[in-house]
């Protein structure tokens, strides 16, 4: 198949297509918060940008959780797809499709993705036995196996044993096309610790893997044989393919492929890794199709340092937390205090006293109070400073010029704490540097020139810290530009890829004394720590 070049401003990131089994949880949020921030950014840059999400419909576990329910499969998962829907909504997440696996086009897709493997001589009937957790939907080997032979990933859930005839993809054929891959795309997987875990599984030697399943109604059947049902990850990979396609185009690969293919960015928890980084690239070998550019494993979230689960009755309700402390206040603390990639933890007291410190303290304090000296000292405008009159090595000059490449280059890489702590350290040494220079005092002494050039530097540091910040918190960043004076809504972040791009704002000394400013209010409202019990 001839692709068209894939033109150099597209940029296409994808969350997990979540399993339906139960309403999203906060590791679900987390993922797609990370996209969201991902897509804002490629949208200040000024790219097209396709984000995708979805759900994942099929398959054994899916059969049984709604049979548990007293419900069909399909009435099951419409109830449970609403609450991804609800939820990306409160988080301010805004994607531009959403995929779900038992949609009629991607049944088309799967067919014809199916018949190129099929016609490459890639699937074969053979005899399938092992251990299979069907929480996973995979077999899993005996060494992975935990005492009582218990999933690895499912603690509480023991594997059950199948023999059973199936059609196997043939992935030991691309054990050396894959190490090559992988060795000339060193970056395809990331991070490095995830790439280890992948390379080591691939030189203990790639077995063929089972992709249907018998005794199963749920799913779609195997174009060559009705009485087996395609195995459910054969069909949700291809659900990013399906999501490629033009709400009104004719479902056909050609159409799916010819415009957003390959996919930039894959993210996904660490425990589907392998689906991603071996299974996935294998099968799309076999198909002739162009592989993705990255895969990104992030880590697991536990709560007060204990893994989450509702036996333990310690889960983090999503909903929850964003209806208590807002939507940026969620993004904002799981993407600064956790290293993206790494597994990290939630606790409600640090996450209020991050959120008072950072949010409400160091910038949203110090927003409101220059603002009220630009009103006792400067009549309420902006101070008519020129900022190439401010010499290169003011400390917030001399600090804000660099900040905007370290930023682009942190968000790049997916180092979203290391953006954050970046321009948290900006707006630190500004609350510093007007403590220093006491405005109020120089204002006594009538130097009015010296009040304006302190005055306009922090405004323009705070402007610039939340224009940096706006894939993050785009509430907030909004809030603080329209108090500066400026009609921009990083809310909606379609709007903002015209309006406020990042060559022209991401540089200090933007802010000019012809911006009407807005009437100073607290953007971010400190909020209560609990009381111990």
């Amino acid at each position: 198949m001839n692709l068209v070049d894939k033109t150099k401003n597209t940029f296409v990131v994808t969350t997990p297509l979540y399993y339906v089994n139960d309403v999203p949880h906060i590791g679900s949020a987390y993922t797609t918060i990370a996209a969201d921030v991902v897509a804002r950014f490629q949208r200040l840059l000024g790219n097209r940008v396709l984000m995708i999400t979805g759900t994942d419909e099929h398959g054994q576990k899916i059969q049984r959780t709604a049979a548990s329910s007293g419900k069909e499969p399909q009435q099951f998962c419409d109830e449970i797809v609403p609450s991804f829907v609800n939820l990306w909504q409160l988080l301010n997440i805004q994607y531009d499709r959403f995929s779900r696996t038992t949609a009629v086009n991607h049944q088309a897709i799967v067919k014809e993705f199916f018949q190129r493997v099929w016609d490459n001589g890639d699937i074969y009937q053979g005899q399938q036995q092992g251990w299979y957790c069907v929480s996973c939907e995979e077999f899993k080997e005996e060494r992975e196996l935990l005492e009582g032979k218990r999933c690895p990933i499912h603690t509480t859930k023991e594997v059950e044993w199948r023999d059973e005839q199936n059609y196997f993809f043939r992935l030991s054929k691309y054990q050396t096309r894959l190490e090559e891959f992988y060795q000339s795309r060193p970056d395809f997987i990331q991070p490095a610790s995830r790439r280890n875990e992948v390379l080591n599984f691939v030189n203990q030697g790639l077995q063929d893997f089972s992709i249907s399943r018998v005794n199963l109604d749920w799913g779609f059947p195997v174009p060559v044989d009705p009485k087996h049902t395609l195995y459910v990850w054969f069909d949700a990979l291809l659900g990013y393919v399906t999501a490629l396609l033009e709400p009104d185009s004719e479902p056909s690969l050609t159409n799916a492929l010819a415009t957003w293919w390959p996919i930039n960015l894959h993210l996904i928890g660490k425990d589907i890794l392998r689906f991603h980084a071996v299974y996935w690239p294998a099968m799309l070998m076999s198909a002739n199709l162009p592989l993705p550019d990255r895969v990104f494993g992030h880590g697991f979230l536990t709560k007060d340092g204990q893994k989450m689960g509702k036996t333990l009755g310690n889960t983090l309700d999503p909903f929850d937390l964003v209806q208590r402390y807002s939507s940026d206040a969620v993004r904002y603390y799981f993407l600064k205090e956790i290293e993206f990639g790494k597994d990290g933890d939630f606790n409600e007291n640090r996450f209020i006293n991050v959120l008072n410190a950072d949010l409400a303290n160091d910038l949203g304090n110090l927003l409101n109070r220059t603002l009220n000296m630009v009103k006792k000292y400067c009549a309420g405008n902006v101070p008519s400073v020129a900022s190439a009159a401010i010499p290169t090595d003011h400390p917030l000059k001399a600090k804000g010029q660099a900040l905007g490449e370290q930023v682009k280059q942190a968000y790049t890489v997916l180092a979203f704490n290391e953006a954050c702590l970046a321009v948290l350290s900006l707006v630190q040494a500004s609350n510093k540097f007007i403590d220093e220079q006491a405005p109020w005092s120089l204002y006594k002494q009538g130097k009015q020139e010296e009040v304006e050039v302190v005055l306009y530097s922090v405004l323009e540091t705070v402007r610039l810290a939340a224009y940096l910040l706006s894939p993050i918190i785009p509430n907030l960043s909004s809030n603080i530009y329209q108090q500066l004076g400026w009609n921009i809504n990083f809310d909606d972040h379609r709007d903002s890829e015209t309006v406020a791009p990042f060559h022209l704002h991401a540089t200090w000394g933007v802010l000019s004394s012809e911006q009407k400013l807005g009437t100073p209010q607290p953007i971010f409202k400190r909020i209560e720590t609990l009381k111990n019990d």
